[in-house]
């Protein structure tokens, strides 16, 4: 079995995170789902749970920083093309994110760029070309 990530990232409004994860490609999975929690599922191996501040705090004693002006994580996922880069920070714009929080990386062989949810959680996209990934050595 292939190893799996589950990102938990404390949310305002449930159902507006949930909204906007949808609109950028994420897919609900209702099991994992109620009042208090959305799993959002990216592909086989990544999901993001969308989890209330009260439901949260039933796993931490920490104190929720405001994603909007502290920073715990980057997250990070990888695109097939340029073009997807590009694509998915449009569709985080469009559904109420913010485009371009960190500047755009460009190096030719890879490229990057990111966006905001509406939580202030940084998500980071980025291709890489896979021929000038230098081998193992």
């Amino acid at each position: 079995m292939s190893k799996m990530i589950f990102v938990n990232l404390p949310v305002t409004d449930l159902k507006r995170s949930k909204t906007f994860y949808e609109t950028i490609g994420a897919a609900n999975n209702p099991a994992f789902s109620d009042d208090t929690a959305a799993c959002m599922v990216f592909s086989d191996t990544i999901y993001a749970m969308l989890l209330t501040h009260d439901k949260w705090r039933q796993f931490t004693g920490k104190r929720i920083v405001d994603a909007h002006t502290d920073a715990q994580v980057l997250l990070c996922l990888s695109a097939d093309s340029r073009d997807e880069v590009s694509s998915l920070v449009d569709k985080a714009s469009g559904a109420g994110g913010k485009a371009d929080p960190v500047p755009v990386q460009d190096f030719g062989f890879m490229y990057g760029r990111s966006f905001e949810d509406p939580d202030g959680h940084i998500w980071e996209v980025m291709w890489m070309d896979p021929n000038a990934v230098p081998p193992h050595g």
